[in-house]
């Protein structure tokens, strides 16, 4: 059998810069093993971040399920500390989904300003809660395909509201912290919330869906930062592909 050719200079393709030799071996952090799978890897990760953040919920402020579900809509492109002081007040104001469906919007809208995006979101509220006067007696419904066929309530929210407010846990809620931190941790290598959830459903245990994105956005906020991560600090860094250990 004819043997194959080599490259010129005697090296073989690839072995490094023109030609000298050995070839260079890979570049690999320092102490970086090789990692399980990440359905392997997931117990743990879950176990030491419930360790480090042992109070990690839902932190917007709510009493019963219509006061979440308000909370979430008006927390899209806003700080759920910025949504708290707003609701503190909203909440005296309007107590049932009645309310919120009679609620004027001109003055809604000056009441929720400070949230951004306050126009979008008073016909998003008042048109939920409408829904909810006229298809479900005034209650939040408490299933995924009911919830998301109300104005204003996509998968995201629905899951944020079926979770925290009924404890059921139908899906992972993605937020920036959530899509971020699960690719860095090798959980996912999709960018779309959407995919990126499922991917997350096929190896975090169900009963602990609600949970682990609580569990992300406390660790992205207080070690796993976006412009500088602090690794050294991190209780998962063993864990984590991403992690510079």
């Amino acid at each position: 059998m004819p043997t194959r050719g080599k490259a010129k200079g005697g090296g073989h393709r690839g072995t490094g810069a023109r030609g000298h030799g050995k070839a260079k071996a890979p570049v690999r952090r320092k102490g970086r093993p090789s990692l399980a799978p990440a359905a392997e890897r997931i117990g743990e990760i879950v176990a030491r971040l419930q360790r480090r953040y042992p109070d990690a919920r839902c932190s917007l402020d709510h009493r019963e399920p219509l006061e979440l579900l308000v909370a979430t809509i008006l927390s899209a492109q806003c700080t759920d500390a910025r949504v708290n002081i707003v609701t503190k007040d909203l909440f005296r104001k309007y107590r049932t989904a009645g309310d919120y469906a009679a609620a004027d919007p001109a003055v809604f809208e000056g009441e929720i300003r400070s949230t951004g995006f306050f126009r979008n979101k008073t016909k998003s509220v008042i048109g939920m809660a409408q829904g909810l006067v006229e298809r479900f007696d005034g209650r939040v419904p408490d299933t995924m395909e009911a919830l998301i066929t109300l104005p204003g309530v996509g998968r995201k929210t629905a899951n944020v509201v079926l979770g925290n407010a009924f404890g059921k846990d139908e899906g992972v809620v993605v937020d920036t912290h959530v899509a971020r931190i699960a690719k860095l941790l090798g959980l996912t290598r999709q960018t779309d919330p959407e995919k990126i959830e499922q991917d997350l459903m096929q190896v975090v245990p169900r009963r602990r869906w609600t949970l682990f994105p609580h569990l992300l956005i406390h660790h992205g906020r207080a070690v796993c930062v976006a412009r500088r991560p602090r690794c050294g600090e991190c209780p998962v860094a063993e864990l984590c592909p991403s992690a510079e250990v």
